[in-house]
């Protein structure tokens, strides 16, 4: 085994591969139909390159950062009106979050630690899902993730490197802490993290020459940082109500006791990795664990470890990083009332808690390798386990979640074939949606005609009259003409 983990960088390539086959494997079919969200993303980014007018923050439905929109806005501006499309765009940011994950890992424990967290990040339900699905989320733990590899990396390496690399090394990870600011707003808790870790190196370490060498790149890092977030914030500072979107709205503390529903919600999200998953099939196996078992265990032994660590003083600024990007990471949902469990609010997470899953995992090995006179029968035993994550987690997606119904009706599946069936009449055919489904206005039709939009490239005017088709509301029924194609949408 151990000859085998010294030629880390195969086993690096076969976790990728089994990341990218578990994030790209049927992406044209699953999940199925196109969720309303997923193409409000789509029809803002589309409008915006077919207009010239990108924007930083997009405020319909509720206010989101332009950074996803304009991205997926392109590609399906270029190459068409598929949902794979913007959804194979998730799926490339969830794959180089595996490989940031092996980097991050790597610089704070080691290549054994590593190549198990990011195995075990790669055949995460909880990941996987969300890597398929074109919402903005996937870019948070992705960007924060490298973030912290380059901070972390010229930190710790700043006396052996030379000024230059150190500076490169700075504003490579400023740039991409930068960019995460326009990501997903649960990001908005993560300068806490940056800050504690600065403060952290710069406490510990009293020497004045190792202070003199990093403070050049930190600030370099901080600067450039700021200028990649720069846009968004000016945009904020103008619009201060975008900044909280609907937090405000769907906070804790407008509850009757907020102390009994914060210890509640706590409570939810503790639990969510062992017991009581979320239960939006969105965004689940509705209710089950975000956590296959074995890895939900390994989970917690690594925060077991973790804690004794500290305890006895050691490797306290790795576990610090660990537990504090998970406590602030789970701030954005527990203090929200509204779905709990919350997996896609809490996506954030997903990176700490593979990385103590992995460290829990290396440690129960060596326990079993230094007790077990036959290594080989052990090493049989874990290529085993490892193989039995991958089945189940291609067991679970594809054939458990991603053939129940359930699962098409959370995705608006019918309202994609309505798309569809539309696009297959003739032209000419004066065609009219009836949108009885509710939503936030968007234009003045209710958000779930976004759907049929997006598949019949129809999301503005323009395009309306060009191909025909209308969106009316009920009572607006009495003006469709006699020779219109009508169309529900429930």
């Amino acid at each position: 085994m151990k000859k085998i983990i010294k030629n880390y960088w195969p086993l690096v390539v076969i976790v990728l591969l089994i990341a990218g086959f578990l994030r790209f494997y049927q992406i044209t079919e699953l999940p199925p139909g196109f969720y309303p969200d997923e193409a409000m993303n789509a029809n803002n980014g589309i409008e915006a390159w077919e207009t010239g007018d990108l924007k930083i923050f997009y405020p319909e439905n509720n206010g989101r950062e332009g950074l996803w929109m304009n991205i997926v806005g392109f590609l399906t501006f270029k190459f068409g009106h598929e949902p794979w499309i913007p959804r194979a765009v998730a799926a490339g940011f969830g794959l180089f979050t595996v490989l940031g994950v092996y980097f991050l890992a790597k610089e704070l424990f080691s290549r054994k630690i590593a190549l198990l967290s990011a195995f075990f990040l790669a055949t995460s339900f909880w990941h996987i899902n969300f890597s398929r699905i074109s919402f903005r989320a996937i870019l948070a733990p992705f960007f924060l993730v490298w973030a912290l590899y380059f901070l972390v990396k010229f930190l710790k390496e700043a006396r052996s490197n030379g000024k230059t690399k150190n500076i490169l090394l700075a504003v490579t990870g400023g740039i991409f802490y930068g960019l995460g600011v326009h990501t997903y707003i649960a990001y908005r808790v993560t300068p806490v993290l940056i800050l504690l870790i600065l403060f952290f190196y710069w406490f510990q370490n009293k020497d004045r020459d190792y202070r003199r060498k990093i403070a050049i790149p930190v600030a370099c890092f901080l600067i450039s940082a700021f200028i990649a977030a720069a846009p968004l914030l000016w945009y904020f500072l103008n619009n201060p109500q975008d900044f909280l979107g609907r937090t405000s709205q769907i906070s804790v503390f407008n509850s009757p006791s907020p102390v009994k529903a914060l210890a509640i919600n706590t409570f939810k999200t503790l639990g969510m990795f062992n017991f009581t998953g979320d239960n939006n099939w969105r965004h689940n196996y509705a209710g089950r664990p975000e956590l296959f078992w074995p890895v939900g265990i390994l989970f917690l032994l690594g925060i077991f470890l973790g804690i004794k660590a500290i305890i006895k003083k050691k490797r306290i600024f790795e576990y610090t990083v660990l537990f504090g990007w998970l406590v602030l990471a789970a701030l954005p949902v527990i203090v929200s009332n509204e779905g709990l469990p919350h997996a896609l609010r809490a996506i954030l997470m997903a990176p700490p808690v593979f990385i103590l899953a992995g460290i829990g995992g290396i440690w129960l090995y060596k326990i079993f390798f230094g007790m077990i006179q036959n290594k080989k029968a052990l090493n049989i035993f874990v290529f085993v386990f490892l193989s039995l994550l991958v089945f189940e987690a291609y067991t679970t997606y594809f054939i458990l979640w991603g053939q129940n119904r359930n699962a098409a009706g959370a995705f608006s599946a019918d309202y994609m074939a309505i798309g569809r069936q539309l696009n297959a009449l003739p032209k000419e055919t004066p065609k009219y949606v009836i949108v009885k489904a509710s939503g936030a206005l968007v234009n003045g039709i209710p958000m779930p005609a976004q759907t049929v939009m997006f598949i019949t490239d129809t999301f503005s005017p323009e395009k309306q009259k060009e191909k025909n088709i209308f969106y009316v509301l009920p009572e607006q029924i009495n003006q469709i003409p006699e020779n219109g194609y009508k169309v529900i949408l429930e």
